[in-house]
């Protein structure tokens, strides 16, 4: 999945062909993002430029859930209600930033980044 900086597939005005200034760096190769689904815990570990490392979970069934009183607790999630990034998402019951879950305490709105962070952090809507 090499995703192309500039567009060479056009001609020129004048009708010559484009030609690259460079070649693709190894960092700015795209990769298929990690889509966050309910169910049994499953993370993946994956390497990233610096020698760093990322750790995305692939599937979760808990939430970090912060309530108004600046307590913290871990919540089951029972379904996903509303993803307003992507109507596939929703269909599909994707856990991504700003989608709205149903859990055993009410409902919550994800504040993190499943798929980059490693956890799902979230805050009481109701």
């Amino acid at each position: 999945m090499k995703k192309s900086v500039e567009n060479l597939a056009t001609s020129k005005i004048t009708g010559g062909r484009r030609y690259p200034l460079r070649t693709r760096r190894k960092y700015e190769i795209d990769r298929y993002s990690v889509e966050t689904l309910p169910g049994e815990q499953v993370t993946v570990v994956r390497k990233v430029r610096g020698k760093n490392r990322k750790t995305a979970l692939k599937t979760t069934d808990f939430v970090n859930l912060s309530t108004p009183d600046a307590k913290v607790k871990k919540v089951k999630i029972l379904k996903v209600l509303k993803n307003p990034s992507n109507n596939d998402y929703e269909r599909r019951g994707v856990i991504s930033k700003g989608a709205i879950l149903e859990t055993e305490a009410g409902q919550c709105k994800v504040v993190s980044r499943p798929g980059q962070d490693g956890a799902v952090n979230a805050i009481l809507i109701k």
